[in-house]
């Protein structure tokens, strides 16, 4: 029993989150000697396997998806480019599990993180409570879209949606779609949807950056250290891709010479038939698709006063500044295939260090 009056479960370590970011953690707290349900738990709120990947949409195949680098100590091999990204990867994901017995519990909600007794952390889930000396939060930013606010939205008599709730182009048949963002997603929503859609406009609040050139290892870094920047201030992050711009590829190249990715500037307002811009231009639609990003699923955490002024948490590598038990994983920099990876070996360091500075019960 805890200060709470909620009868806690004792652990080192759990880890909340089964995506790439929590199953890396998982795979090196086994790895350096933790035993799961003994020294760590993992903790996934989605019904199966797959973090974020089992949610999206089934045009986007294997083949579509950029840099899905494979998780430690298991090679993603032989995978169909034409079979849906989400049946591929939960797969994945689910064969990983069993390989390094990592024992994930789902459907488990976190619901709060705060303080405990004895200097340790009480995690508060749909599940029961846990207590523990350490937390690595793997949760991504899947289950927080951001969608824009704009005078008259209330008003539009057609369908809004967001990336996060996109079903693939077919629905869009014979209808007047406007695509708002001009990331990676909102690019591959236009070049599909465009085929099948009666009409479509692209707006973004920025022009896009398009990339030529191949992606060098020395950019990349360079695009991650503009992001770490940013959380090292306490910043909200920003995407890996609003720093580096989009690939100029052969199908983008196509899109552009067919005036699909013909971008114009953020609309104004939006009417119950479409959108206006200040200068009295104006859009039918029947369709808007929110394409416009996610933000960081950190909700839970909020009783432990993390977040700085400038509404991000301060990290350096991957712990947070203002509580070194709490590692973010897979959080601005760390947020790709490949950085969540890396920062779960760091983080799994960092605790490792942390434990033995401060004893259990300590």
């Amino acid at each position: 029993m805890n200060n709470t009056g909620v009868r806690a479960r004792e652990v080192d370590v759990v880890v909340v989150g089964a995506g790439q970011a929590g199953l890396s953690s998982a795979y090196h707290l086994r790895r350096t000697g933790f035993e799961p349900e003994r020294d760590f738990v993992v903790l996934d709120h989605a019904p199966r396997p797959g973090g974020a990947w089992q949610f999206r949409w089934p045009s986007l195949t294997y083949g579509k998806v950029h840099g899905m680098h494979s998780l430690p100590g298991m090679e993603l091999e032989g995978a169909d480019p034409a079979r849906p990204s989400s049946e591929v990867i939960a797969e994945y994901f689910a064969a990983y599990e069993r390989a390094f017995d990592l024992r994930v519990r789902r459907p488990v909600e976190v619901t709060a993180v705060r303080e405990g007794t004895g200097g340790r952390l009480l995690v508060e889930t749909s599940g029961g409570a846990w207590s523990t000396r350490a937390l690595i939060n793997a949760t991504g930013t899947w289950d927080r879209p951001f969608w824009p606010r704009y005078p008259g939205q209330e008003t539009f008599r057609g369908r809004q949606l967001h990336t996060a709730q996109y079903p693939g182009p077919e629905e869009f048949a014979g209808q007047r779609v406007v695509v708002v963002g001009g990331g990676a997603s909102g690019t591959q929503h236009l070049m599909e949807i465009a085929p099948y859609a009666a009409a479509t406009t692209w707006v973004t609040r920025t022009p896009p950056v398009f990339r030529e050139g191949p992606f060098t290892e020395e950019f990349g870094r360079a695009a991650v250290a503009l992001v770490e920047e940013r959380v090292r201030q306490g910043l909200p992050p920003r995407s890996v891709v609003s720093v580096t711009g989009l690939p100029l590829n052969d199908a983008i190249r196509q899109a552009l010479a067919d005036g699909v990715l013909d971008r114009r500037p953020m609309f104004d307002r939006i009417t119950p038939d479409g959108v206006e811009w200040e200068d009295g231009h104006r859009v039918a639609a029947d369709v808007i698709l929110w394409a416009t990003g996610f933000r960081a699923a950190i909700d839970h955490l909020a009783p432990l006063r993390l977040r700085e002024p400038g509404g991000g948490i301060r990290v350096e590598g991957t712990r947070a500044v203002a509580d070194p038990r709490i590692q973010l994983v897979g959080y601005g920099p760390s947020a790709s295939t490949i950085g969540a990876n890396r920062a779960g070996r760091a983080a799994v360091r960092d605790i490792r260090r942390l434990l033995a500075e401060v004893p259990a019960g300590a």
